[in-house]
């Protein structure tokens, strides 16, 4: 499917547009949620996780996997996040220690979820439709995994555990 090496101009204005467009909404989604709630983008992804899960804990490497976050930087974040009070890192039988939320970062992910929910429906679903926003939904599960394939079986830069 590839044309030449560079993107055409149509191509090229679809992905810009697209890289301003994530940017711009995760940027604003964010402010929104440390102004409000004093909570990172990374905080509330943690929590979001964390909270998902059926006993409000994960261990970190899982932590890892669903974040896609290096090993020093989500072991950065939760050593800081515990220092919050919103995390709670126990030890357990392996190597890696077992996350826990705790009371008072279940209280935050109940208090800013539905705002944050709101606000993602606003700037995205409502923008989309449901037409387009089932299209997009089926075409970003594609490029995930296309990505997946191209990481299985020759992308040195993927360490897959």
């Amino acid at each position: 499917m590839s044309k030449g090496p560079w993107l055409d101009d149509d191509e090229q204005k679809a992905w810009r547009s697209y890289l301003l467009m994530n940017r711009t909404l995760e940027t604003h989604l964010e402010r929104h949620l440390q102004r409000d709630f004093g909570l990172s983008k990374s905080d509330f992804e943690i929590l979001v996780n964390l909270s998902e899960s059926e006993s409000g804990r994960m261990r970190a490497f899982e932590l890892g996997r669903a974040t896609q976050w290096e090993k020093s930087r989500l072991s950065h974040h939760l050593t800081r996040m515990e220092k919050r009070g919103l995390i709670r890192k126990e030890a357990c039988d392996s190597r890696y220690p077992e996350i826990a939320i705790t009371e008072e970062g279940l209280t935050a992910i109940k208090e800013c979820a539905p705002v944050h929910a709101a606000r993602v429906r606003e700037f995205f679903v409502d923008v989309f439709g449901p037409d387009r926003l089932a299209v997009l939904g089926e075409v970003a599960d594609e490029i995930v995994g296309t990505i997946g394939k191209h990481c299985d079986t020759d992308c040195p830069l993927e360490a897959r555990s």
